[in-house]
């Protein structure tokens, strides 16, 4: 009887292997957060999760993919910089100015897009002029893109910013701001910008399209996550293209995809292709990758660490614009032994050449 029992328990333990060994235990599947915040050049993220584009592309490599909606841009930043969250979409400028400052090395694998008429500078009065913001009360977000295209409007035209007297305001006070006594101009974006530009008795005096790719949206993801996991890089560069080629495409589907940015933004779709209009997206990731290799790249670069140098924007510590390093294909601006921030084209030249 006992062995009987005995010979009962080898043949279970048997069979319990025997069935082990063909349904192996799978490993989860690793799951990655992107954050991303309403803007124009931003609102293809929710589409493509909306669309099942994003989930597609992240099955395909073997990972999950969740987007993470954070009401303020500056807090998406901060979420991804205090390692909420391992990718934000967010401004080249933004990328150095708080997560390399704060000593996060971060990667960006796609170019988004850059301001082509998204951003501009309002002025009181038919008939006006850039020279007329002299002695002006000029409201702004300080120390953002909008501070930066102020401060490289100034230096085009031959001018002091210092002439002027710059205002902090909220994004969300522009339009109401504007209309009282204690403001001459503004420094917006758009819908903002819209909806400025529409008032009686204005001069646009200044556009982003004055300066063409150096206000640059982009994708950032933490370079320690890339680094271990390039499926990551390769789903959300093939995910991004896919869905910006669904949203220039004249058809059905565009128009669907358009309205549900523009719902999800609290805009008319009349006003959301307006800002899509004045938003030069890299809709071909060839030309996102040779932007990033191109010398106008490095350029755009070495003005934005200028600028946020002289702002005191990169930190303390900070003696020059050289204290952190800006990798660029073929190119490092300042530090190399201290590369914070790298503008890499693998990614979007891989999808360029069908290898993703």
């Amino acid at each position: 009887m006992a062995m009987r029992s005995m010979l009962r328990l080898v043949l279970c333990t048997v069979a319990v292997l025997f069935a082990a060994s063909m349904n192996p235990v799978r490993a989860a599947e690793p799951t990655f957060k992107v954050a991303w915040s309403i803007y124009t050049g931003y609102m293809p993220w929710p589409y493509a999760q909306h669309a099942g584009i994003l989930q597609k592309w992240a099955k395909k490599y073997g990972i999950n993919i969740e987007l993470v909606q954070v009401n303020d841009y500056i807090e998406s930043i901060n979420q991804y910089t205090g390692g909420k969250v391992d990718a934000v979409a967010a401004t080249t400028m933004d990328a150095l100015t708080i997560p390399a400052v704060g000593g996060v090395d971060t990667t960006i694998p796609i170019l988004g897009d850059y301001s082509n008429g998204n951003d501009g500078i309002v002025l009181k009065g038919a008939n006006k002029t850039f020279a007329d913001l002299k002695g002006k009360r000029i409201n702004l977000v300080q120390y953002s893109v909008s501070h930066y295209m102020l401060a490289r409007a100034f230096e085009t035209h031959g001018m002091d910013i210092k002439d002027a007297k710059l205002q902090n305001i909220s994004d969300a006070d522009f339009v109401a701001a504007f209309q009282t006594d204690d403001v001459d101009a503004v420094v917006s974006w758009n819908p903002a910008f819209i909806q400025l530009k529409k008032l009686p008795n204005v001069s646009v005096v200044y556009q982003s399209s004055e300066m063409p790719g150096e206000l640059v949206d982009a994708l950032l993801v933490n370079t320690q996550t890339l680094k271990e996991h390039p499926e990551l890089g390769k789903a959300l560069t093939g995910a991004w293209f896919e869905t910006l080629a669904v949203i220039k495409a004249n058809d059905e589907k565009s128009k669907e995809a358009r309205k549900f940015m523009a719902d999800l933004s609290g805009t008319t779709v009349d006003s959301l292709n307006s800002q899509i209009e004045t938003t030069a997206f890299y809709y071909d990731p060839a030309v996102g990758a040779s932007s990033v290799r191109s010398p106008d790249m490095v350029k755009a670069m070495d003005l934005v660490r200028t600028f946020c140098f002289e702002q005191q924007l990169m930190g303390t510590g900070a003696k020059s614009k050289d204290a952190i390093g800006i990798a660029l294909p073929g190119k490092t601006l300042g530090d190399a032994s201290n590369v914070k921030l790298r503008l890499d084209d693998t990614y979007m030249q891989l999808l360029a050449d069908k290898k993703l």
